[in-house]
């Protein structure tokens, strides 16, 4: 009597087991799905950040163009390049002073949104516009008294993901080598 009567209990499963089978599945599919979504987050973050840095890279070289161009016409190396903060995009050939303040900060700064139109950023009215913004500052170098033979070039990119802020800096001295 007593085997009959314990092969009748383990026969099925008890409701504990199954509460902690569904519990074990149900933690495994949070924990994927989890995993998914930061993968995911990850990837958005680092093609932002991709971009910025080509954008960054596109400013120095802007500003090397600017210099480029007034050596090939016989003027002054740095004409147009003046000491400040600015904004300007490939299409134009002269830098645009960025309105004061000049700085990112909370919404509502003074910084044009980037917009891209036919794979190209720029700032005019067509293209649809961006998350990115970007300040180029040039200075004299640290310690420099005079600007007339070297200048810095700094261009910082920055974006918003999530509500977090995020920047990419990239930075170059330009010399008066003619």
């Amino acid at each position: 009597m007593f085997v009959y009567l314990h092969a009748k209990m383990t026969k099925g499963f008890t409701i504990m087991e199954a509460m902690v089978a569904i519990f074990i599945i149900t933690t495994g599919i949070v924990g994927v799905s989890t995993l998914a979504t930061q993968t995911i987050s990850s990837a958005q973050i680092s093609k932002d950040k991709l971009i910025a840095a080509y954008l960054a890279q596109e400013g120095i070289e802007i500003v090397r163009n600017i210099r480029d161009t007034n050596w090939l016409k016989n003027f002054t190396w740095d004409t147009n390049l003046d000491l400040g903060d600015f904004q300007t995009d490939y299409s134009s050939p002269d830098l645009t002073s960025c309105p004061t303040p000049c700085d990112y900060g909370s919404p509502g700064t003074n910084l044009q949104f980037l917009k891209i139109d036919g794979g190209f950023y720029n700032y005019s009215s067509l293209g649809t516009e961006t998350k990115f913004k970007r300040k180029i500052t040039i200075s004299a170098l640290a310690g420099d008294t005079s600007p007339y033979y070297r200048k810095n070039v700094k261009v910082e990119v920055f974006w918003q993901e999530k509500g977090k802020p995020y920047s990419v800096p990239a930075q170059e001295n330009l010399y008066n080598w003619k």
